[in-house]
């Protein structure tokens, strides 16, 4: 759908500088908050209060409660996108900059497209998306490769592969969610995901030792103000406005923010974390935010089944001989 006149188109451009600029700015919200706070305990934190204020405006706003199976679905989705994906990435931002998890981040419709590849009844990628694939394990493989120093804060390998796994996870739950039985209003699934992702992380975060971790007294206003803005402008605002364009844009022009986060979140490392422009990470940043515009312009372009691929693959091969 695509907006209807001026005001409309106003909207239209509010919304998405806000997912632009509120979903970039996470990653160096992430970075501040675990300056003082124990990471999964944080990002429990988060989710589990965005939760609640979501679940209250989707029920003042008419949605139904969640049956039972849903909050199961709910729970699947929540710990693959923020226990596995989220938790894993701020953990992750003890060890490498934001922009470096921000980069890596970037990366997961690559993993995507990869997983709905060999996935039973796959579907074969054009040759954009396979140069977009291609891309995307460069930009990485300019990260794992070459790794420097940012910030004082060793890119290392136990960071890279956490940030890794993170992403991975994140592809899995999002490929998950499409089948899933969710909530039919889309406030009130994030809310259920959220709530039930939350309190994992909470419960996961007294294994990992958060809890023993925790020193209250000892918390900057720096950290609370950054997680105030994960709860508020990351999770909240930013949201609610995806969830607004997804029903008043074009969905080509909403998917942008793949490709324009990450490059907000260097910025914004720079800018506020102190976080240094290696050669090699704006390198990187740009094999990797190319992959993600290819991989995004050519997804909605008619692709062949692996089946009908291996049998054009073995007609060629007759031919040739």
């Amino acid at each position: 759908m695509r907006p209807k006149n001026a005001n409309a188109m106003y909207g239209v451009g509010i919304a998405l500088l806000s997912v632009y600029v509120f979903w970039g700015g996470t990653y160096v919200g992430m970075k501040l908050a675990i300056e003082t706070m124990p990471p999964f305990l944080m990002a429990g934190v988060r989710f589990f209060t965005a939760g609640v204020v979501l679940y209250v405006i989707s029920r003042l706003s008419g949605a139904k409660r969640p049956s039972g199976r849903e909050w199961r679905s709910s729970a699947i989705v929540g710990a693959l996108l923020l226990l596995g994906g989220n938790g894993m990435v701020a953990w992750s931002e003890q060890r490498v900059s934001s922009s470096i998890a921000s980069l890596i981040v970037a990366a997961v419709p690559v993993w995507m497209m990869l997983f709905g590849w060999f996935g039973r009844g796959g579907k074969r990628p054009n040759t954009g998306i396979i140069a977009g694939i291609v891309l995307g394990l460069l930009g990485i493989a300019v990260l794992v490769l070459q790794p420097g120093k940012e910030s004082g804060t060793a890119t290392d390998m136990i960071g890279i592969i956490t940030l890794l796994a993170a992403s991975l996870s994140w592809a899995a739950g999002s490929m998950y969610s499409r089948s899933a039985q969710m909530p039919d209003s889309p406030l009130m699934s994030t809310a259920a995901q959220m709530l039930t992702g939350g309190v994992l992380l909470i419960v996961f975060s007294y294994f990992t030792g958060d809890w023993s971790k925790l020193d209250i007294p000892s918390i900057s206003l720096r950290s609370y103000t950054a997680l105030g803005y994960l709860i508020i402008f990351g999770s909240i605002v930013g949201y609610t406005a995806y969830i607004w364009l997804l029903k008043n844009a074009d969905p080509t022009l909403v998917s942008t923010y793949a490709f324009v986060n990450p490059v907000v979140a260097v910025f914004l490392g720079w800018l506020l974390a102190g976080e240094q422009l290696t050669v090699n990470t704006l390198t990187a940043a740009v094999i990797i935010i190319a992959a993600v515009v290819l991989v995004t312009i050519f997804r909605s372009r008619p692709q062949k089944t692996a089946t009908q691929a291996a049998l054009d693959i073995q007609n060629q091969q007759q031919s040739i001989h």
